[in-house]
């Protein structure tokens, strides 16, 4: 027998729209409608949002760790469950566990565990992202030099031999490391292929999306900047109307003036997406971790290496919307929609993730008025409860 469950009281954004005095109705996992109170079937378990804001959950393409596991450091399936575990507590409903450039046997072991995370079911976990080797060592950022290195045969096979296991795969790599033929072959296959980490000028950047480049990682970071008279990366990817674009909103990363800028800027339907590229610290009191055998940072909002360069994020994809909202000034509609509609649609998994349609999965969010966490739903299963 199907379990239906109400959420009543709640005012709710379906990524489309609002709806007032509604009812979200699930069932066997899924969204079954949005109706009156009294439209509620009768069997229904009833839960009482008392007033909160339901959103769509949100969904994270570049996540490197959290709750004190970073991928790179403990690939198995055990850790990639402690990572979506501890995303969930910030609203985090699916997302895109990330192996930063390391050895080809990490990567092969990172793999395997994604195949059994995938066959386990975990929550949250929808597949991996492979950010590097394949990038260019002059943006490096925090990747180890020593391991980024261009495409192979053998890793393109490799590569083209995991796809059907996951609902979404990512690879980040550079023009500099890959061809356009590897990058087409890749994305054929169903890869979503980004370009990041790199210092390749506009025309070039041009030719690997034409090639099936479909996203940019971390708008801004690690790649050529907007120029009067070389556009690079960032503006090949504002201007490139299929092209979708994470973006760290920290006030780090980028500087709020800029990331208004470009969001503002953006050619579509190709929109920008939010990031939070976390690393082990989310959901700890850590002071620091280790990265390729080097000491990483964590003081006052920010992670570095001891020079100071950053070293992914410590931020979370709540506090991620709550910045485009509250310091950029921005719609809440609009900073859920880059929390969820727009990152589902970049891998492409728009015909069932990222809103609250009938026959969606049923991932999302309770929030206070005050944009704080009420709790964590996956699957119509409540997975997080702040209370």
């Amino acid at each position: 027998m199907t379990k239906t469950t109400a959420i009543i009281g709640a005012r709710i954004f379906d990524g489309d729209t609002w709806h007032e005095g509604k009812a979200l109705v699930v069932g066997d996992g899924k969204v079954s409608a949005i109706v009156a109170p009294d439209a509620v079937p009768s069997g229904a378990d009833r839960v009482d949002a008392a007033g909160q804001i339901l959103v769509p959950g949100f969904i994270d393409l570049q996540v490197n760790g959290g709750g004190g596991v970073l991928l790179n450091e403990k690939h198995d399936v055990d850790a990639i469950a402690a990572i979506c575990a501890a995303h969930a507590k910030f609203g985090t409903t699916a997302l895109l566990p990330t192996l930063i450039t390391d050895t080809a046997e990490i990567r092969t072991g990172t793999i395997k565990a994604g195949r059994d995370a995938a066959a386990k079911g975990v929550p949250g976990f929808i597949g991996l992202h492979l950010e590097g080797p394949h990038l260019s060592a002059a943006r490096k950022g925090v990747h180890d030099p020593a391991l980024i290195r261009p495409m192979e045969q053998a890793d393109l096979e490799e590569m083209l031999a995991c796809r059907d296991a996951f609902d979404a795969l990512m690879i980040t790599v550079a023009p500099e490391s890959t061809t356009t033929e590897q990058v087409a072959e890749l994305a054929n296959a169903g890869f979503i292929v980004s370009l990041g980490h790199t210092d390749t000028d506009c025309v070039t950047a041009g030719r690997y999306f034409k090639s099936g480049a479909r996203t940019v990682t971390h708008l801004f970071n690690a790649m050529s900047p907007l120029g009067h008279r070389e556009p690079g990366v960032v503006g090949a990817t504002l201007d490139s109307s299929n092209v979708y674009a994470g973006l760290i909103a920290d006030g780090f990363h980028v500087d709020p003036v800029a990331m208004g800028v470009a969001l503002r800027a953006k050619n579509g339907p190709g929109r920008i997406f939010l990031v939070t590229d976390a690393m082990s610290t989310i959901g700890t009191d850590d002071t620091g971790f280790l990265l390729n055998g080097r000491q990483i940072y964590r003081k006052d909002g920010r992670l570095t290496l001891a020079d100071g360069t950053l070293a992914g994020a410590d931020i979370d994809m709540l506090s991620s919307v709550r910045f485009v909202h509250e310091k950029l000034g921005f719609p809440l509609e609009e900073a859920v929609r880059m929390a969820s509609v727009y990152p589902a649609e970049a891998v492409r998994l728009e015909a069932r993730k990222g809103k609250l349609q009938p026959g969606f999965d049923a991932d999302f969010v309770l929030l206070t008025g005050e944009l704080a966490m009420g709790s964590t739903w996956i699957g119509g299963e409540q997975v997080f409860s702040a209370s």
